[in-house]
């Protein structure tokens, strides 16, 4: 996707203070949403590496730039913080921006690398008096709350079956599946999990291990289940086929289209027009959506830490299932990232070693990975 930047819109009169921590990919992502929210300004950036600094500053017309966003932090009286860097990452400056005090933080997903590191940030955050968001944009795709929208009104019956799939991996673009199921389900927490993981390879990405690939079936309430597979098919970008008593609904990205006893056959859901190219509105609506978080004009804002956290859980789980070999009942007992103990241990053994960061394109200048 090509890289999408801007100026502050001219005279804008913004409420809230944002800072920026990390400068790459989906860190433009956050920006954009944050210039075209009126309500918002970013002041300043974060960044240790002194190119992509000063390529983002430019870009976006930021003048305050900081190789230390720990003095980002103290000195820029910051109301919002986007945490933007690579996963393993999360919870340290998320802990650190929360003893700060902003308003908010939106941290970008996975929300931690491990179930205790996220139970980390929802502490700090809670003691603070800081609102915590994590970055699962695509639940504002006008698509997806149509689909939640159709399974909560009892359109296809009562959902018996998600089925959900991607070509990349569960800690990458696995975890918005796993909110997707979620989601469409009126953010309901998984019972429990059984899982499989692949990995041969000393694979990381981001920074951090994760599978060459992994199915799993997680349990719902009503004797609904979910199904996820990663790196097994290409068939979704990011969605499922929900299977219901009365009907079916298949949503890929931000297209829906949907069989009922009622339909005459498969009609189609045409999302928004803004939506029709990479993330469309997403982060600019997650950035508003923040906003009227932060003013008391929503309760349960769909992005908050506890639903994240609640994704993670699951990833975690089917990690442990793998390890333990049994289906694992939630809430998950594991802090540790259950894939490093059953790799550390040699339960899931690497047959074809190297270490290897999918992500490694990613780095500037000599280095392979920007977590040691």
């Amino acid at each position: 996707m090509a890289a999408r930047t801007g100026r502050q819109k001219k005279g804008k009169k913004a409420k809230y203070r944002v800072g920026v921590i990390a400068s790459g990919r989906i860190a433009r992502e956050h920006a954009r949403g944050w210039q075209e929210c009126e309500h918002t300004e970013i002041v300043a950036i974060g960044d240790s590496h002194p190119e992509a600094l000063k390529v983002f500053g430019d870009d976006f017309d930021i003048s305050n730039r900081y190789l230390d966003y720990r003095e980002m932090l103290d000195k820029e009286n910051l109301d919002i913080v986007s945490v933007c860097s690579w996963d393993p990452m999360h919870a340290e400056m998320t802990i650190a921006a929360a003893a700060r005090r902003p308003r908010a933080i939106l941290c970008e997903k996975p929300m931690a690398v491990s179930l205790g590191e996220g139970e980390a940030m929802i502490i700090a955050c809670q003691r603070n008096n800081v609102k915590l968001a994590i970055g699962h944009q695509r639940r504002f795709y006008s698509a997806w709350e149509e689909a939640r929208r159709m399974v909560q009104e009892g359109e296809i019956g009562r959902p018996i079956r998600l089925w959900s799939a991607t070509r990349a991996g569960m800690m990458n673009t696995g975890t918005h599946c796993i909110d997707f199921q979620q989601w469409v389900l009126g953010n309901a927490r998984a019972k429990w999990v059984m899982g499989a993981v692949e990995r041969q390879s000393d694979h990381y990405t981001f920074g951090h291990r994760v599978e060459d690939r992994c199915v799993g079936i997680i349990g719902y309430d009503d004797d609904c289940e979910g199904v996820i597979e990663n790196e097994m098919n290409a068939r979704y970008e990011v969605g499922a086929t929900i299977y219901g008593a009365d009907g079916i609904i298949e949503v890929n990205d931000n297209n829906l289209r949907y069989m009922s006893a009622t339909s005459g056959g498969w009609q189609t859901f045409a999302p928004r027009e803004a939506e029709r190219q990479g993330y469309g509105r997403a982060h600019v609506d997650q950035a508003y959506g923040i906003v009227d978080w932060i003013e008391g004009k929503v309760e349960d804002y769909r992005g908050q830490a506890q639903y994240g956290f609640a994704a993670l859980e699951v990833m975690m789980a089917v990690y442990e299932s793998a390890r333990c070999h049994e289906r694992v009942h939630l809430p998950l007992q594991t802090r540790a990232n259950p894939l490093d103990v059953a790799v550390e241990t040699g339960v899931i053994p690497v047959t074809r070693p190297g270490r290897w960061d999918e992500r490694a394109f990613l780095v500037r200048g000599e280095g392979m990975s920007w977590v040691k």
